[in-house]
């Protein structure tokens, strides 16, 4: 019977680049920026990594349809390597392979790493996709800022919230992201914005201002992973382990009949519920000690609080303006900056969540360190709110 992975997988090292637009570098430079990194943190030679998984979206862009990139940028040892996609959760889906080897027994080392250059892209928004149902829907004049300004709309319609309420709490949102990002040497913007110059800014799709929309950025992020009991043996006393990783993907319901209403994202709720179970966690909004959601645009954060269960259905935008995920409140949400600051190169965005939660659990995180946080979540949303995938991770401190 199976039996989840909770405390089977402990992260041995990880690695970020700096985010932003990276002209001088290519996607092989990102690489190795991260992987450097990573590779010291994990005090071992990269001849003993095993297994890699390769997360990264735009293949045509920058890195091509497979894993070479990866192997033969860090001259891995012939040993086999994976290229995955799945949309924004792409690093996570990297993440995945490689606690899944782990926990498995198949491999005692095992590397996953993301990135993404969209800059060289020379287009302002996300590249066009290719064949497939979804990129059909955005060559019908959906852009994503449409997309989840049709989130908005459907969640004010449902619980009665008020234009100017609503308004208000996405720029709260987005304010507390920038405060966060300013702190963050590695993040794509690190400008703290005041409330106004938010609220005022050029609308993108109501209520969708400029400052509500994330950047499109470069670069990477890794982690080397294995057990528990190798990594005490290398003398890593102080371990972050794996408590839950699950995935959720819409089977099209949403989008096919009127029993979704727009206003929420079903596949969020359930991965929440399947992670929470794995983890044991009883009481997200009791437990939890941070967040890193998947903020592309600050409509999504507020709603996604709901989804997790964090706070009640009709009331996250309540906790945003009583400042619950501020730096200071109950429970701190993108206290690196999130998507909106830290940037979002999509192949790279997964890993980069875990990298913020795995410094905080270990003490690293300097100026924006929390006080002795115990779990950390992150989440995933690709797609739109009619189709997506969402991927939740929980890392926590070994027992």
């Amino acid at each position: 019977m199976a039996t989840g992975i909770r405390d089977k997988v402990a992260i041995l090292g990880m690695g970020c680049s700096r985010f932003g637009e990276r002209w001088s570098c290519n996607a092989e430079d990102l690489i190795l920026e991260a992987f450097k990194e990573g590779i010291q943190d994990a005090g071992i030679d990269k001849n003993e990594i095993q297994a890699a998984w390769f997360g990264t979206w735009a293949d045509a862009q920058h890195v091509g349809p497979s894993a070479l990139p990866l192997t033969t940028t860090l001259r891995l040892p012939y040993i086999p390597a994976t290229r995955v996609e799945n949309y924004c959760a792409s690093g996570t889906e990297a993440f995945r392979g490689a606690v899944y080897a782990v926990a498995s027994g198949a491999v005692d080392f095992a590397l996953a790493l993301g990135v993404e250059k969209l800059k060289d892209t020379g287009y302002g928004g996300l590249p066009a996709g290719g064949a497939g149902a979804l990129p059909a829907m955005w060559r019908c004049n959906m852009s994503a800022p449409g997309a989840f300004a049709q989130l908005a709309s459907a969640y004010r319609a449902r619980y009665g919230v008020s234009a100017a309420d609503l308004k208000k709490s996405i720029g709260h949102v987005s304010w507390k992201s920038h405060a966060n990002g300013a702190k963050n040497l590695k993040a794509h913007f690190q400008k703290a914005v005041d409330m106004e110059t938010i609220l005022k800014a050029p609308i993108i799709a109501e209520p969708l201002g400029l400052f509500d929309c994330a950047g499109v950025s470069d670069g990477a992020a890794c982690a080397i992973v294995t057990t528990p009991a190798i990594a005490k043996s290398l003398g890593k006393s102080d371990l972050v382990s794996v408590k839950a990783l699950q995935l959720a993907l819409s089977d099209g319901a949403e989008s096919e009949h009127n029993s979704w209403d727009g206003s929420y994202c079903r596949t969020t709720r359930i991965a929440a519920k399947r992670a929470y179970h794995e983890a044991g966690v009883a009481s997200p909004r009791r437990d939890l000690s941070m967040l890193e959601v998947h903020d592309c645009f600050s409509i999504t954060e507020l709603v996604t609080m709901e989804d997790l269960g964090v706070s009640a259905d009709g009331q996250g935008w309540r906790d945003v303006l009583d400042g619950f995920y501020d730096a200071d409140g109950t429970i701190p949400c993108q206290i690196d900056g999130g998507l909106k600051c830290f940037g979002h190169p999509v192949g790279a965005s997964g890993l980069r969540m875990l990298y913020e939660m795995y410094l905080q659990l270990l003490g690293r995180a300097g100026p924006r360190q929390l006080d002795s946080p115990r779990f950390g979540l992150t989440h995933n949303l690709g797609g739109t709110p009619a189709k997506n995938v969402s991927s939740i991770t929980i890392l926590g401190r070994m027992n």
